[in-house]
């Protein structure tokens, strides 16, 4: 890794960053698990966790982590921390192992193995992130003809997705949902960036809250993040989350690694070897993401009402005809 004290810090916020959210899914299950013994449960429609304290440790654990994501962008270029976010998965399946005493497969290991070797693979190759000094830069980045390409391109697919393949295909077609937000979330990534370097810009001093060009980004992070969150939770609510998080990991990942090619052109000093080692790195963690979610609940017992489906699923419709 080319020699950056920027790129330590973001590399240390990333890494917290996963470590934080990791954690919140866990202690979040373990909130719920003690709110539903003394009360109606989550999936029941009840609301006894918002009375239970770690259940609200968990949240407050996931929004440092996300605000730790955030300020790694300011830091590090996105082509270093966006893959890193896959070790979030590590975290929570090893806590889970230990804590709620979820199995960690041997398949599941093997995929932590390879999530661990592969982010081990982009830290050493990332490319040190570009020194920017004011928001007009960042403006006069995004105003390049090839970004400004890339972005009105995104927004018409989003557009034409939203608007015409979402009534068609949308319930049967996960890659619909996933687009729509891998796509805006490639711009969310880009004007967070921009966010992030003018906070930290202005605490040292030079306010960027000047500029409306700040406030232009921010009202882009907002619009962006809320078509996101509705058509991620669309995609969960529709098809199977084992499928949909690693698919979305994925695309969402290449996108915003494009986008900031595009604009930040992070990779513009770096070596062929260096650019092929990283995204051997990217693709050795997408392995091991789909194998730690396509193996997650072997070796765990099905609860009671899933393990009735399945019983049912396994056995012939009775006859009409049959005796009682």
């Amino acid at each position: 890794m080319v020699a950056s004290l920027d790129n330590v810090r973001g590399l240390t916020l990333a890494m917290s960053s996963s470590a934080f959210i990791g954690s919140s899914f866990v202690i979040k299950k373990v909130g719920l698990k003690k709110a539903g013994d003394n009360g109606v449960r989550a999936a029941s429609g009840g609301f006894s966790y918002l009375y239970e304290p770690l259940w609200w440790l968990g949240m407050i654990t996931m929004i440092l982590g996300e605000v730790a994501n955030f300020a790694a962008y300011a830091f590090a270029p996105a082509v270093l921390v966006t893959p890193l976010g896959a070790l979030s998965i590590i975290f929570s399946a090893v806590l889970a192992h230990f804590v709620l005493k979820e199995n960690l497969h041997m398949f599941g290991v093997v995929g932590c193995i390879l999530c661990v070797v592969g982010s081990i693979g982009i830290v050493l190759h990332a490319p040190k992130e570009r020194k920017i000094d004011s928001m007009k830069e960042i403006w006069h980045l995004a105003t390049q003809p090839g970004f400004i390409v890339y972005s009105c391109v995104a927004v018409a697919c989003v557009l034409f997705l939203i608007f015409w393949v979402v009534e068609r295909s949308g319930h049967r077609l996960m890659l619909v949902y996933i687009a729509i937000c891998s796509l805006m979330g490639s711009l969310t990534v880009i004007s967070v960036k921009a966010v992030a370097i003018a906070l930290k810009l202005s605490f040292s001093g030079s306010n960027q809250f000047i500029y409306i060009q700040t406030w232009f980004f921010i009202v882009v992070v907002t619009i962006c993040c809320l078509v996101q969150l509705n058509y991620l939770n669309k995609a969960l609510d529709s098809f199977n989350t084992a499928v949909v998080s690693p698919v979305y990991y994925v695309m969402f990942t290449i996108l915003t690694i494009v986008a900031n090619m595009i604009m930040y052109k992070d990779w513009a000093s770096q070596t062929a070897t260096q650019i092929a080692t990283q995204l051997c790195g990217f693709v050795t963690i997408v392995a091991g993401t789909f194998l730690l979610h396509k193996t997650r609940d072997m070796g765990n017992p099905l609860p009671p009402d899933q393990v009735c489906l399945e019983e049912a699923r396994d056995c012939p419709p009775r006859s009409m005809n049959s005796s009682s």
